[in-house]
């Protein structure tokens, strides 16, 4: 079991070279696939949530399966599917493990940006890395500054390229990961996405992150001391929000189809607890009348979680449909459309998760049968954004006809 320590010395196996993945053609091999992995990581899911054993060799699996190379351009070799495709995926595999389900989430939000931001040669280097199964992490938020926007972490430029400091939280993936796409500031407070080495000199991963729920997610510390990173992996990410781009809602209907994976997966363990505990009560009482009460709230949570499947399916239509030409109104379209999907899944999530835990009965441990993974995964991750903001946004636009800003939750 990998414990809390700087994770740098255990990973050596699983950093460069990386092996030749094998790479999808189309959104139904990959749907395919998707199916078929994550089956094979539901064996030892509630094992890992209670251990808190990294899924490295899951992770490894992930990648070489081919599903993380799906968002690379037809154009340079990749399958391009639909955002609807993506949003599917990651919920089957977040209603097995919400670990597994999230960590590849940021790793295609980085290669959104690069579609959207990185030059022609930059493309061709990181997308052909992701075609042979390399997988980006990430270095975004930053815990000490006082406010989410500031950003300390600098970038300098030297004669053969630049070099880095500072210290990132929250690096969902970073322990998995070949390369750490980390958010910097270069002395004109521009900002860039430097897509740096796991093994770099000078970079340290620390596996530090002790939520209570998305456990495994390896989303603790990297620290960079004087870290270089070559001048053709370092590419704009202010630009990706100053114009009218996907990358919001991209990044966004990702989360939302993290907490509506996890509403499925936790409202058929309810039906299929229901149905065993009546079962029991059928062979063990002279009479048993169904809970009308029960019966009751499994509508309600069935109407809700139908409701965020198709709402994702709505905002991924309204992403792919801005995609060949974004303009200020469509990307705007795209973005109300996911967050109503985001708070939404936000709210169907803690409460499928919750009825689990109200509706399975007390006969047995919950906990032995995992059955409060799903609650504390959701709890932890809904946390992420506020979904309130969310509910603004879209009043603001319904009432007012105002726009919503561009940014990452959005």
């Amino acid at each position: 079991m990998t414990t809390y320590q700087d994770i740098n010395k255990t990973l050596d196996v699983h950093n460069h070279p990386f092996a030749q993945a094998h790479i999808i053609q189309n959104d139904q091999e990959a749907l395919e696939i998707a199916q078929q992995l994550s089956q094979q990581f539901k064996e030892n899911t509630v094992l890992r949530d209670a251990e808190r054993i990294l899924p490295f060799d899951e992770v490894e699996a992930f990648s070489q399966s081919g599903l993380w190379a799906i968002t690379v351009p037809r154009q340079y070799g990749g399958a391009e599917v639909f955002s609807h495709t993506v949003a599917k995926i990651i919920a089957l595999f977040s209603g097995i493990d919400g670990s597994i389900g999230q960590i590849p989430q940021n790793h295609f939000y980085a290669l959104e940006v690069l579609r959207n931001t990185g030059t022609e040669l930059q493309k061709k280097k990181l997308y052909s890395e992701v075609l042979q199964g390399a997988r980006f992490g990430n270095a975004l938020a930053e815990f000490k500054t006082k406010t989410a926007a500031q950003k300390h972490t600098q970038i300098n430029q030297t004669e053969h390229g630049y070099v880095v400091n500072g210290e990132k939280f929250y690096c969902t993936g970073s322990l998995f990961a070949h390369r750490i796409p980390t958010l910097v500031r270069d002395a004109e407070e521009r900002e860039y996405l430097a897509f740096i080495s796991a093994d770099a000199q000078g970079l340290q991963r620390i596996n530090d992150w002790s939520g209570f729920g998305q456990k495994t997610t390896g989303s603790g510390t990297v620290k960079f001391n004087q870290v270089f990173v070559e001048s053709e992996y370092v590419i704009r990410f202010d630009t990706a929000f100053s114009e009218p781009t996907l990358v919001g809602p991209f990044a966004q209907i990702m989360h939302a189809a993290i907490e509506t994976g996890i509403a499925r997966a936790a409202f058929e363990e309810t039906i299929e607890r229901v149905k065993q505990a009546r079962a029991w009560i059928d062979a063990n009482v002279e009479r048993a009348d169904q809970d009308p009460l029960t019966i009751y709230e499994l509508g309600r949570v069935a109407a809700d979680v139908r409701a965020s499947e198709v709402l994702l399916k709505q905002a991924a239509q309204s992403i792919d449909a801005a995609k060949p030409q974004p303009t200020v109104e469509n990307i705007a379209k795209a973005s109300l459309d996911v967050a109503k999907v985001r708070a939404h899944s936000t709210e169907t999530a803690l409460k499928a998760s919750s009825k689990l835990i109200e509706l399975a009965g007390s006969r047995g441990s919950q906990r032995a049968d995992g059955l409060d993974r799903h609650w504390r995964n959701v709890r932890v991750h809904t946390l992420h954004d506020a979904s309130r903001w969310k509910y603004y946004f879209i009043g603001n636009y319904v009432l007012n006809n105002i726009l919503p800003p561009r940014r990452g939750t959005l």
